[in-house]
C-alpha cells in the first residue's frame, strides 16, 4: 500500500514536471537573434503588459493550448515582451529603451516599432526571416483563429493570398493552412491612451 501510494506521488509529481515544460519556449530578444544567425525563422512576438486582463487570458487560454505551442515552437523563435520593460534592447543593429509615451508607465521603444506605433494590448508582432516586421495583430485571439493565423504567416501564405480567401479555404478544406486578418476581425484590445 506505501509503495503504490509512493509510486502514485512519484508519478504525479513527474507528469506536473513534463506539463510544466510543454509549454512555449520564451526566448528574449537577445537569444533569438543569436539563434537566427544560424537558423533563420520568422519571430513570434507576444507583446502585454502586467495590467494588461486580455494579455493574460490569451496567455492562459490560446497561447497554452497544446497544438498551438508545438506550432510555435516548432516554427519561429518567440518571444514574450513587455512592451513596459525597463531595459535596452539591441535589434537589428539599434539600441531601443523605454521612453514616456502615455500617461505614467514608460512604452518601449521597440514595441512602439513594431506595432507600428499603434499602441493597444495584447498584440501580437510576426517578424520575418529577414527580421521585417510582417504585421502586428491586436487584441485576444481565440484557439481556432489564432491557429489561422499563425500558420498563414509561417507557411508564406500571406505572400500569395489575401485573408478572406485564406480564411474560406481554411474552412471548406479544414486543413492545417488557415488564417485570418485584423481587418476580418475586431478582437478585445486593452489601450493605454485613457488610464488602461
Amino acid at each position: 500500500m506505501l509503495k503504490s501510494l509512493i509510486f502514485s506521488c512519484f508519478v504525479f509529481m513527474f507528469s506536473i514536471g513534463i506539463s510544466a515544460q510543454d509549454g512555449i519556449n520564451w526566448l528574449t530578444w537577445e537569444k533569438a537573434q543569436e539563434l537566427h544567425k544560424d537558423n533563420e525563422k520568422k519571430f513570434f512576438v507576444d507583446i502585454y503588459t502586467e495590467w494588461c486582463q486580455w494579455c493574460d487570458k490569451m496567455e492562459k487560454s490560446t497561447l497554452s493550448e497544446p497544438s498551438i505551442v508545438n506550432y510555435i515552437n516548432e516554427n519561429y523563435y518567440p518571444i514574450r515582451f513587455d512592451a513596459e520593460d525597463k531595459s535596452e534592447i539591441i535589434y537589428k543593429n539599434k539600441v531601443f529603451k523605454p521612453i514616456k509615451s502615455f500617461g505614467k508607465r514608460p512604452t518601449h521603444e521597440l514595441a512602439i516599432e513594431i506595432m507600428s506605433g499603434n499602441i493597444g494590448y495584447p498584440t501580437i508582432v510576426f517578424i520575418d526571416e529577414d527580421l521585417k516586421v510582417i504585421q502586428p495583430i491586436q487584441g485576444y485571439q481565440d484557439v481556432k483563429t489564432f491557429k489561422m493565423i499563425m500558420t498563414y504567416f509561417a507557411g508564406n501564405y500571406y505572400r500569395e493570398i489575401r485573408w478572406k480567401p485564406y480564411v474560406k479555404q481554411y474552412n471548406s478544406n479544414d486543413s492545417k493552412t488557415q488564417n485570418i486578418s485584423p481587418s476580418d476581425i475586431q478582437p478585445n484590445v486593452q489601450t493605454v491612451g485613457h488610464g488602461g
